[in-house]
């Protein structure tokens, strides 16, 4: 690699945990780049830098245009495609929230739904559906919770973040109100 040593430490470091998230090493290596890099790089660039081969940022690079986490850009008087990654960090999270469901959770709660709509043949089946229910259960309450979040504006998702534990005390609260509640509608009172 072509790069300056904490650049590269975090280039290096993103391509691996790249691996562990189920995108390819380079892939992430060149997100990574595009990342800390302060001005658009072209694939030439691209290649300079990690020392890899042209025909591997074209993969990488389209790879990560499906993702949506990749912005073209094109230089006046310049010919070359040109790439940055998004500014905002929580526009990126929020892209790779919603790209991992569709890729992810979208299809398993598709072969869900299937499964649990044909007829059980048997005793086992009958219990393997009843745990695919409960499976599917969650899953779409987790969606059904993304949902709501992702409409949140980013200061406020950034509020939600920074509660942490304290929600819990937040529910506690929640629960004493409305077992207060329940007291007067048992004492009669409305």
């Amino acid at each position: 690699m072509n790069l300056p040593p904490l650049i590269q430490s975090f280039v290096l470091h993103f391509g691996e945990m790249g691996s562990r998230w189920g995108i390819n090493r380079t892939v992430g290596q060149i997100y990574a780049l595009l990342y800390v890099s302060p001005e658009p790089l072209c694939a030439d660039q691209i290649v300079e830098g990690l020392g890899i081969s042209r025909s591997n940022v074209s993969m990488g690079l389209r790879e990560l245009q499906a993702w949506n986490l990749v912005i073209l850009r094109h230089i006046p008087g310049d010919r070359r495609d040109f790439f940055i990654a998004p500014d905002d960090i929580w526009q990126i999270l929020r892209t790779l929230a919603e790209e991992r469901k569709k890729r992810e959770v979208d299809p398993t709660l598709s072969v869900l739904r299937e499964l649990l709509m044909q007829q059980p043949g048997s005793e086992e089946e009958r219990y393997a559906q009843s745990r695919l229910m409960e499976m599917n259960g969650l899953i779409e309450q987790l969606t059904n919770w993304y949902d709501d979040v992702k409409r949140l504006d980013t200061e406020r998702l950034a509020t939600l973040l920074s509660l942490g534990s304290k929600v819990t005390r937040l529910l506690d609260a929640k629960d004493r109100i409305v077992s207060l509640g329940r007291k007067r509608r048992g004492d009669g009172q409305p």
